[in-house]
C-alpha cells in the first residue's frame, strides 16, 4: 500500500461509519460493502481518493465519495470531510436489510 491508499477497514473507522475495526471486518466479510461496484471481499483493500463506497449498516444504504484518506480518528467533524454523500442514506427494506452489528439491550455476560 502506498501513501496515497489506506486499507478500507481503516477508512470506515476514522470516517465513523463502524466504532471498531473489528465492525469494518464483519461488514466487509458479510459482503455489505461495496467499492466501485465491485463487493469487497478483503479489509485490506486498497481505498483511495475518488473512490465511490456503498455500506449497508442496518436498515441504511449509505452512498459515499472518498475526498481523503485520513490519518487517525478524530472528531467528528474531522472525519466528515473523508467523504462526501453522493445519495440520502436510502432505507432499505426489511428483505435487502443487513444484521446489525450489535444487538441493542445485549450487554456483555458478568
Amino acid at each position: 500500500m502506498t501513501a496515497s491508499t489506506l486499507r478500507l477497514d481503516k477508512w470506515l473507522w476514522f470516517a465513523r461509519f463502524v466504532k471498531s475495526r473489528a465492525d469494518a471486518q464483519k461488514l466487509i466479510e458479510r459482503g455489505q460493502v461495496t467499492l466501485n461496484d465491485a463487493v469487497v471481499q478483503k479489509t485490506s483493500t486498497a481505498v483511495r481518493p475518488g473512490d465511490t463506497v456503498v455500506i449497508v449498516i442496518a436498515h441504511f444504504r449509505h452512498v459515499v465519495k472518498v475526498e481523503a484518506l485520513g490519518t487517525r480518528r478524530g472528531p467528528a467533524p474531522e472525519s466528515q470531510t473523508l467523504y462526501c454523500t453522493l445519495q440520502a442514506p436510502e432505507r432499505l427494506g426489511f428483505e435487502e436489510a443487513a444484521l446489525p452489528l450489535r444487538v441493542p439491550g445485549l450487554r456483555r455476560p458478568f
